[in-house]
């Protein structure tokens, strides 16, 4: 499979690209845990099929020192017991935010209060901002067909500010 836009080999593309990487890294910056950020960025690439973002938030979280168990078990957290309730409530609020269009009226009250018993409003915004962010690169790496298998720890480095 070989992608139909390279987007860096674009100057336009290229500086997107730079900005969104640096929303990221304020994100990355937050308070809101490493470990969730790594789960919510990999269940929703599994959602919206997007390869090249499975392949480099995978790595990225087992680099980080996440378990093998728990990122297989991303897909089926609901049937699993590797995840605590934070992490449940994270996974769900990133399920109702990326299906937004398939589960009208979007996320649940239900699933907000679980949010909130959580995570601080901080981390709430970093969570919220990330589950958005995830989704807006997954889509611009399923349009153009950027495949996984390639992604390099760290490969992205170079881009911040």
């Amino acid at each position: 499979m070989e992608p139909r836009f390279d987007l860096m080999a674009n100057d336009l593309g290229a500086k997107i690209a730079k900005r969104i990487y640096n929303v990221a890294l304020a994100i990355v910056d937050s308070p809101l845990p490493r470990t969730t950020q790594d789960l919510v960025m990999l269940r929703a690439s599994q959602i919206n099929g997007c390869g090249f973002c499975v392949d480099y938030h995978t790595k990225d979280a087992a680099v980080a020192g996440e378990t093998a168990v728990r990122v297989n078990l991303v897909a089926v957290w609901r049937e699993s017991t590797v995840f605590t309730d934070a992490e449940r409530a994270a996974l769900e609020l990133t399920e109702q935010g990326t299906r937004i269009a398939d589960a009208h009226p979007g996320v649940s009250d239900e699933t907000w209060s679980r949010v909130r018993e959580h995570y601080t409003d901080d981390q709430i915004a970093a969570l919220v901002s990330l589950i958005a962010m995830i989704n807006a690169n997954n889509r611009l790496n399923v349009i153009i067909r950027n495949p996984g298998g390639s992604y390099r720890p760290g490969q992205f480095a170079d881009m911040a500010n």
